[in-house]
């Protein structure tokens, strides 16, 4: 593959910030960002997607005046789909509509510091997606404890380490390969894992919201993380067929060794038949749910599903500037 030369500056780059009735912390995020970037030589603009908010945009809550910002806009959405879908159909209008060389995706509630961004920013060469890796959380010890559980179970199933999130920056000629993969709906950072596409990580500290509460509690992270573990489901179907088809021939092991201590003078304990009967039951429905699984995954690769570039239209209402007015 021939080397692509790094963009020159100054960089254009577009921030696409997905958020939901966060005016506040957006409008805020956005000040500090503009400060942070006014020594960068780039050429910043905001695109906002408005994930169906029931509050409106207060013009007057955002900054009158940027120094490093040339441009705000908001994409609407016609409804809620949550915060992984909202990145999606904001890449793809961005790669439709937006020309750049760069997009950094940053939440807009203050956790993705502008601080982190211009980190990201002067690690950039052009050549691959760059992901901000947490080198330090801020949530409960709680939520800490379910996010290793998580961690532990995606490794699990999918063989991938989770190791970051949505705060990245890539290449804007990476989009044309994103906005065609169907995994992009799901879950945005696996589907940059699955694309093959080169990326690598920088250690960045997780900042503090600057308003309100956030809605990531357990029940919404397991969904997240269902989303990101969905993105590799031929691989879990397979990892699970090959998991419970040895533990099938474990368990067939063991009934064997069980009935050839019939012919000695010791007798089996009655639980002991019933324990490995029960266990080849069980395995045998993994080896069906497994297997099942692969096809229905593998099958879906034959079929229309949802396509980003193709699709994201029918959930875009409207886009319009807000700076400059």
């Amino acid at each position: 593959m021939a080397d692509v030369p790094p963009p020159q500056p100054p960089l254009r780059v577009i921030v696409l910030m997905p958020l939901r009735d966060d005016w506040t912390s957006a409008a805020e995020l956005l000040y500090r960002l503009d400060r942070a970037l006014a020594s960068a030589p780039c050429a910043v603009h905001v695109l906002l997607v408005d994930d169906g908010s029931q509050q409106d945009f207060d013009p007057a809550a955002f900054p009158s005046r940027f120094a490093a910002i040339a441009g705000v806009q908001i994409l609407r959405l016609r409804r809620n789909l949550g915060h992984q879908r909202a990145i999606a159909i904001g890449l793809t209008h961005i790669e439709q509509s937006c020309p750049c060389d760069a997009v950094l995706v940053m939440d807009g509630d203050g956790e993705d510091t502008p601080e982190g961004a211009l980190q990201l920013l002067q690690a950039f060469n052009g050549h691959f997606a760059l992901f901000a890796k947490r080198s330090r959380r801020t949530e409960s010890l709680v939520f800490r404890l379910f996010y290793q559980l998580y961690k532990a179970l995606h490794l699990l199933l999918t063989g991938v380490r989770v190791e970051v999130g949505n705060f990245s920056i890539l290449p804007a000629r990476h989009l044309k390969t994103l906005v065609v993969m169907s995994e992009l709906w799901n879950h945005y950072a696996a589907a940059m894992i699955r694309s093959g596409l080169p990326l690598a990580a920088l250690p960045i500290p997780r900042g503090h919201r600057i308003s309100g509460t956030s809605r990531m509690n357990v029940v919404a992270l397991a969904a997240h993380g269902m989303s990101a573990i969905s993105v590799y489901g031929d691989i879990v179907g397979v990892r699970l067929l090959f998991a419970s088809m040895t533990g099938l021939l474990i368990a067939f092991l063991a009934i064997l060794a069980a009935w050839l201590r019939f012919f000695t003078v010791q007798s089996i304990p009655s639980w002991a038949a019933c324990f490995a009967g029960v266990l080849i039951v069980i395995l045998i429905q993994f080896v069906t749910l497994g297997f099942t699984l692969t096809l229905t995954f593998l099958s879906n690769r034959i079929n229309l599903s949802f396509v980003p570039l193709r699709d994201y239209r029918m959930f875009v209402e409207d886009c319009r500037d807000i700076f400059p007015a």
